[in-house]
């Protein structure tokens, strides 16, 4: 089976952690975020994929290479310009068989996609939405289906009066290939707003489907799929042992590493340190004394300082925390800031690449 997966956009709303780095390659526990679909894919049988790319292109593929060390082929399409999902499939449609997969890339979810192609089969469509129920529908467009999963309409915005389900689209998509003939070339396109409204009652279908789906589209969702994958309330290829922890053997830690967390090779953690729970450490961190991380993500070759107190925020890779600060309440530093000593942010401050702010310079 093939697929194709949308990683075209340039994930600006996870600014500034994706400044520098493609959002599919950005680190999400211990693997590239795109690595968690990868895998999922691999396990239901998908092993041909075509990966449309856009930002930072060339970023994505020299991570993620021909796809060899996962198991996978790998091929790449980069578009010239942003096309939507519409135009982003029909650029690609020279590489597609006959039937495929097409999905978000900004999704982790553990979604049964075997069960989904098996319904596309039987019932002989020509396209099948994967639908995941939600607890808020009035936040999402919804889908309403006939009884025999047929796609009866598309609910963008529904008034509270108008709310008689609970399944959104969650953007993975079976098509058969003849379909991309209803889509023109070389025009900015959406799938979902124009494609599948002019296929109602055509051969659409929807697969409710069961499990985990989340949008990994905000610094705030980034946490919460670290600490979901962290708890295990999605099924990955993350290796935590009995006691939900996964700690590098050289690893130096002098203080505690409290569960569930990851910490990664080189990391270092001083006296009175205290890391988690719900932490992840990546490679060469380093922790000072006294210092504290919970509910949050240190990336590789960050340096925390002593007495730090850092809760529920994200630290970019290679970023200075001088002593004494507390950040929390969201907040994001990008690569290579440097926060003085004495400092304290929150409230969902943004701090962009290579800033540096001096000791005591901020209190929010």
């Amino acid at each position: 089976m093939q697929a194709l997966i949308l990683v075209g956009g340039e994930g600006t709303r996870l600014r500034p952690l994706t400044s520098t780095i493609p959002k599919p390659v950005l680190p999400l526990v211990d693997r590239p975020i795109i690595a968690y679909m990868l895998e999922w894919l691999r396990g239901h049988g998908v092993t041909d994929i075509v990966m449309s790319c856009g930002f930072l292109a060339s970023g994505v593929r020299n991570v993620l290479g021909d796809g060899s060390d996962l198991g996978i082929r790998l091929r790449y399409v980069e578009e010239p310009r942003p096309l939507g999902t519409g135009g982003a499939v029909k650029y690609a449609e020279s590489l597609l068989e006959e039937r495929f997969l097409m999905l978000n890339g900004d999704v982790l979810t553990d979604l049964d996609v075997s069960a989904q192609l098996e319904q596309h089969e039987h019932t002989g469509a020509r396209a099948t939405l994967a639908l995941i129920p939600v607890d808020d529908p009035s936040a999402y467009g919804l889908v309403r289906l006939e009884e025999d999963r047929t796609v009866k309409e598309f609910l963008e915005k529904p008034s509270p009066d108008q709310i008689d389900t609970d399944l959104i689209n969650a953007g993975a998509y079976v098509l058969e290939r003849d379909v991309l003939s209803l889509i023109p070339p070389g025009v900015t396109w959406s799938i979902e707003r124009e494609l599948f409204p002019r296929l109602v009652g055509q051969g659409l279908y929807g697969f409710p489907g069961e499990g985990y789906w989340l949008d990994i589209g905000t610094p705030e969702r980034y946490l919460q799929a670290t600490f979901d994958i962290l708890e295990r309330n999605v099924h990955t290829g993350v290796d935590l042992d009995a006691g939900f922890l996964d700690v590098a053997d050289d690893v130096e830690s002098r203080g505690r590493i409290v569960p569930p967390a990851v910490v990664q090779a080189g990391a270092s953690i001083a006296p009175g340190g205290r890391v988690g729970s719900l932490a992840v450490l990546g490679r060469d961190v380093k922790v000072g004394r006294e210092a504290t991380i919970e509910r949050a993500v240190v990336l590789q070759g960050a340096e925390v300082g002593a007495g730090c107190q850092l809760e529920q925020c994200i630290v970019g890779a290679g970023a200075r925390v001088g002593e004494g600060t507390q950040i929390d309440g969201g907040v994001v530093l990008g690569e290579g800031v440097t926060v003085g000593a004495g400092s304290g942010l929150s409230a969902g401050a943004r701090i962009f690449p290579g800033v540096t702010l001096p000791d005591g310079a901020i209190r929010f």
